[in-house]
């Protein structure tokens, strides 16, 4: 069976929200008695900060503007929970977020600007408020939905007196707040497979998958995409997986994954020098990496699926569940840049964490879900702003750095060079994470004939030219890229 990915995800540039947290729209009436911590409170008191909708709706210019066409957007539906991974109403928008209104009104303006909006589905566990369970606190072992969940013991102890006391029945790494769904059981099926359906249907462009592993079910994945790809062949199916995806990739359950392993390998290159390798996101070493070694890194992640699968890769830096991107390079702009500028020349989707773009910084949850300074441009770094809009740019302006193939030329010391090929389009990438400038012969440039001239769209602006099928003397400064352009 031929593998097919969105086209769209191809060309897209996502932008992640952690909707608390990104703007408060003053268009949004909330009843009179609900209270918000004031926005910019230090992350790490939790609680609300009230973040809505509405207030993506009215920053879409500004995401258009950044050169954004598609936004991931972390859960939206009812939840007592700022980050609302503990789902209580399936099939309603929470109200402080604005509602299912506001989800309208985000879906209307963004479609009209070119912007696709994939939301985050939860199904492996939901919340102590979900109803079905909640119908279990109050009639034990005489609720219908008693087979919804795996109940290990009477009476349920929601509610643990320390967190010693794991809870008596089956909960989301032993978290009583979240307790696991029996997907198993045809009714719970039933349930997530037409909530799935039911928002593809309202409007939305896919579904990222919260821990999609937990559910080890190969057929209930199956009739996940076929019912969404029933609904909308376009929609996008991506999965929360932090390492090579091989199984979950063949054209019948995801589109691509989260690519984490793509982000392991730039900090490791990029962010040799100052990586903070005592930190393990999700787990796995960050370790520093040579030219050599990370064009190996990259020649795997290239090896792993087919060419439709690789072109739909989520390919990101940081998340809501990682420390940012500068705080992992210990603020060394320098470093993340050049992973900023390899995600825009690679194949697979880019994906920015909301305020990396302008210098936000924090370690893992919860410091990573810090507010967006909308109030304070002083806190931004305007440099770096621009630098994000002038890479998108240009990942926008040239389809061979969406889609051209590609191959590595050059992997020495701390300096990486790659061809990418696309029709009469081709781009040479050359990037120099040491601290000297560096001078290079690239050869093996088939198929570009003898004589093209390349022009640098990113670095001094100097044309080369392909002289006995190589490049001689390409210079590229420390801690610097350059990409050279063949175009019709």
């Amino acid at each position: 069976m031929p593998v097919r990915t969105p086209e769209w995800v191809k060309d897209a540039v996502f932008y992640q929200i952690f909707p608390d947290r990104f703007a408060r729209s003053k268009r949004l009436r909330h009843p009179r008695g609900i209270h918000f911590k004031p926005w910019g409170s230090p992350p790490e008191e939790q609680g609300f900060q009230g973040g809505d909708l509405l207030g993506i709706v009215d920053r879409l210019d500004y995401l258009q503007e950044l050169g954004v066409n598609a936004l991931y957007l972390n859960p939206i539906f009812q939840s007592a929970a700022n980050h609302r991974y503990h789902t209580y109403d399936y099939y309603r928008v929470d109200p402080l977020l604005g509602g299912d209104a506001a989800l309208r009104e985000l879906l209307q303006e963004a479609h009209a600007r070119g912007i696709r909006v994939v939301l985050d589905g939860v199904f492996n566990h939901a919340s102590r408020g979900f109803w079905p369970f909640h119908h279990i606190l109050e009639n034990g072992g005489d609720s219908p939905y008693v087979d919804w969940f795996y109940i290990h013991g009477w009476p349920l102890h929601p509610y643990p007196p320390d967190e010693k006391t794991p809870p008596n029945y089956g909960a989301w790494w032993g978290i009583p707040a979240l307790p696991k769904l029996n997907v198993a059981n045809p009714g719970v099926r039933d349930y997530l497979l037409d909530v799935a359906e039911y928002w593809i249907h309202f409007g939305i462009d896919g579904w990222r998958l919260d821990v999609p592993e937990e559910i080890d079910d190969e057929a209930f994945w199956q009739d996940f995409r076929r019912v969404v790809k029933r609904a909308n062949p376009d929609a996008y199916i991506v999965g929360e997986i932090w390492h090579d995806a091989q199984e979950w990739l063949q054209g019948d359950r995801f589109d691509g994954v989260m690519n984490y392993g793509f982000s392991r390998a730039a900090f490791g290159f990029f962010g040799a020098q100052t990586l903070r390798t005592d930190y393990k996101p999700g787990g796995y070493e960050l370790r520093p990496l040579d030219a050599p070694a990370f064009a190996r890194a990259v020649a795997h992640l290239l090896s792993l699926y087919d060419w439709e699968v690789t072109q739909a890769q989520l390919n990101l830096m940081d998340s809501h569940d990682t420390a940012r991107l500068l705080w992992t390079v210990q603020e060394d702009e320098g470093a993340a840049r050049l992973c900023v500028l390899f995600q825009m020349t690679m194949p697979g989707a880019p994906c920015i964490y909301y305020g990396d773009e302008i210098g936000m910084s924090g370690a893992s949850d919860p410091y990573c879900r810090a507010a967006f300074p909308w109030h304070d441009r002083g806190q931004w770094n305007e440099a770096l702003l621009d630098f994000y809009r002038r890479a998108i740019a240009l990942r926008h302006r040239y389809p061979v750095l969406r889609r051209g193939d590609l191959r590595i030329l050059y992997a020495q010391g701390q300096t990486f060079a790659m061809l990418r090929h696309l029709g009469r389009e081709a781009a040479v990438i050359v990037f120099n994470a040491g601290n000297q400038q560096a001078t290079l012969r690239l050869e093996d440039l088939h198929p570009l004939p003898e004589g093209t001239r390349l022009q640098d769209v990113w670095g001094e602006g100097r044309d080369v030219v392909v002289q006995n099928g190589s490049l001689s003397q390409v210079t590229v400064p420390a801690r610097a890229a350059r990409i050279f352009m063949a175009h019709p």
